[in-house]
């Protein structure tokens, strides 16, 4: 009896601790990483500038106009002398410049070099978004990884308080049975070291916790001191099959399409510089207005002159010393260069895939045995209880029965979060992370 009246204390306990703490569940990890995450907004704003420089504002495809306008104001002093040796002066002669225009500037061909700048904008602006994808699937599987920590480190703490009550129940019937003359000392001081070392075991764990709770409160980008509590429960719904995945991991997977936008983007690379072998035709014009309120030393008193230029410019680099012929050479040689590290990729992506594929196998059948190995310790350990109060076993005898239940608990526990994880990534693999539901 006294024992279930213990167990009861240690759960009214844990259920006032745990009181007013919000439960995180995985689907609000998330949500709260997509929003708050101090590395996903950094990369969301990354491509934000990308978009920007990926607009037809950045493109050169748009003619520039300029507009000019300014003012001149002249005090002059001046003496003229003739030939015939006649002197005269003009003092204080004011003079007057207004000018005005507006010009414009269109390149009409520039051997497609703008086309392709432009195009190759629109894949940097592409490849952004990829990689703020991996930024997102890394910080997910960060910020899993420390959720999955917490869930372990409650369910072991648990564990670990239970155990704790069942020390110091042991303790108290080995006092009354030393007052009673039915044991030794020995028998209470054991009792006494082992409620001890559990009571540290506790106190290390809830440390733990706190720190990973922490932890998971910074990768979330809210007060760190935020309490909550996560759920412990762990389902698997996938059954993977190499050869799908790998399939699906060719066309999905996230460094592979970062792979051949980098392919894309030195392709364009490659015609830009190209490009200036051919000839560049561009088309120029301005109006101006030009007013002038002359001093006394002119003839006229007002001048005004208007009127519109256009003009074509065209420019061929026929030779350069051999630096275009240079960069395109070098374009060539770098295009070759990412073609061979998206075949890198796809090799180390099937290695990895099916590194992780067995991994994660291994992983269910850890958690499996480790379940069957905790049912099988907590027989042994209900049995050896039963033993003790009968006498039949020694207190070291019980303790062991009760170290091996608390290993076999902590072991599925660790089994569990370790296949799950191992799940997670394949699903980073196949590029299907962002896209289930938890």
């Amino acid at each position: 009896m006294n024992k279930y009246i213990t167990t009861i204390f240690v759960l009214i306990a844990t259920f006032a601790t745990s009181f007013g703490q919000q439960l995180l569940t995985k689907q609000m990890a998330v949500d709260l990483a997509l929003e708050n995450n101090y590395g996903i907004k950094i990369a969301k704003n990354n491509v934000e500038i990308s978009k920007n420089n990926a607009e037809i504002f950045n493109s050169g495809f748009l003619p520039r106009i300029s507009a000019n306008a300014g003012a001149t104001y002249n005090n002059n002093n001046s003496e003229f002398t003739t030939q015939s040796n006649v002197s005269s002066e003009i003092n204080n002669a004011e003079s007057k410049l207004y000018n005005a225009s507006i010009s414009a500037n269109y390149t009409l061909f520039d051997g497609f070099g703008r086309s392709y700048n432009y195009k190759k904008l629109k894949e940097n602006y592409n490849l952004t978004e990829l990689e703020t994808k991996t930024i997102i699937e890394n910080s997910l599987l960060q910020i899993f990884t420390v959720y999955f920590e917490v869930a372990r480190l409650t369910e072991n703490n648990s564990n670990l308080k239970q155990s704790l009550a069942i020390s110091k129940q042991r303790l108290e019937r080995s006092k009354i049975a030393f007052e009673y003359g039915q044991n030794t000392k020995l028998q209470v001081l054991n009792a006494e070291v082992d409620v001890n070392n559990d009571s540290i075991r506790v106190i290390t764990s809830e440390r733990q916790l706190s720190n990973s709770k922490r932890d998971l409160n910074l990768f979330l980008g809210r007060n760190v001191s935020s309490p909550f509590l996560v759920e412990t429960a762990v389902d698997f719904k996938f059954l993977f099959n190499y050869t799908t995945l790998l399939k699906k991991a060719k066309i999905q997977n996230t460094n592979l399409q970062k792979a051949q936008k980098n392919i894309e983007i030195s392709a364009f690379d490659l015609k830009i510089n190209e490009s200036d072998l051919l000839p560049t035709l561009s088309l120029s014009s301005s109006y101006g207005i030009n007013k002038y309120d002359n001093d006394a030393t002119f003839n006229y008193a007002n001048q005004l002159s208007k009127g519109l230029n256009a003009g074509l410019n065209l420019s061929w680099n026929i030779f350069d010393g051999g630096t275009t012929k240079t960069r395109i050479q070098n374009s060539k040689i770098i295009l070759d260069n990412v073609e061979i590290q998206k075949e890198q990729l796809e090799n180390e992506l099937e290695r990895t895939l099916a590194n992780s594929l067995e991994l994660y196998n291994n992983a269910l059948f850890v958690l499996k045995s480790e379940e069957k190995n905790v049912e099988t310790n907590i027989r042994n350990f209900q049995r050896t209880e039963e033993q003790f109060k009968l006498g039949q076993i020694t207190s070291i005898e019980f303790r062991q029965a009760q170290i091996n239940l608390l290993n076999a608990q902590s072991n599925v526990n660790e089994a569990k979060y370790d296949a799950k994880n191992a799940e997670l990534k394949l699903l980073q693999l196949t590029g299907d992370l962002l896209t289930i539901e938890f």
